[in-house]
């Protein structure tokens, strides 16, 4: 993975984090350096942790949303703002275009998101995420979410990193409370008693899927 991110990065290519503070600071943060260091050494960009905490401290208080980018050069920019609560529940639709489960892209977070973008930017009306498929018709995750599941047996389950889906922070720190991972379809959906989609910022939301062939 590392050669192949390295060699066909686009330029200025940034790696992003995106974190909520809540009472006690920013959640999840030792798990968002973990990964962006992760995905600083696949880059081959320079990380210093040190210099990403004091960056991050900095930051206003009384933001509910940090969003963190890493350049090239190591060198960081964060900006701050307010993130209105989470409604009840989303309305998910599955989208057509299916995503490469071999895909190295699909595993760092980055500015090269030109696919979740246009999707977002093109949700129908009454639809609030879409839902991504692999060429196995294997569900991946959303364009800023991953999906959590529970079972018929009351099993709480997500999608392997397998089938081509970036390694979420709220996905990992779930996963280290007992959630496992498990290839999905949309059979498995359709006998769900629930479905969430959810990340590090917003945490979980409770969805329905829109109808689907």
């Amino acid at each position: 993975m590392e050669s192949a991110l390295r060699t066909d990065r686009p330029k200025d290519l940034l790696l992003i984090e995106t974190m909520g503070r809540g009472a006690d600071g920013i959640r999840y943060l030792d798990l968002h350096l973990a990964r962006l260091k992760r995905g600083a050494e696949a880059l081959g960009y320079p990380f210093d942790e040190s210099q990403v905490r004091s960056a991050l401290a900095d930051a206003a208080e009384g933001h509910e949303r940090i969003r963190l980018t890493l350049n090239e050069a190591g060198n960081t920019v964060v900006e701050t703002g307010h993130l209105p609560p989470n409604p009840p529940h989303w309305t998910v639709a599955v989208h057509s275009i299916r995503l490469n489960s071999d895909d190295p892209w699909l595993q760092v977070k980055t500015t090269n998101r030109a696919l979740y973008n246009d999707a977002r930017a093109d949700l129908p009306n009454g639809v609030d995420e879409w839902l991504f498929l692999n060429e196995r018709d294997e569900v991946c995750e959303g364009t800023i979410t991953n999906i959590f599941v529970v079972l018929e047996d009351g099993r709480r389950v997500t999608p392997p990193l397998t089938s081509g889906l970036l390694p979420g922070v709220l996905r990992q720190s779930l996963i280290q409370n007992g959630c496992e991972e498990q290839v999905l379809t949309l059979s498995d959906l359709s006998k769900a008693r629930e479905i969430h989609m959810g990340n590090a910022l917003r945490g979980l939301i409770r969805v329905q899927l829109a109808p689907f062939a």
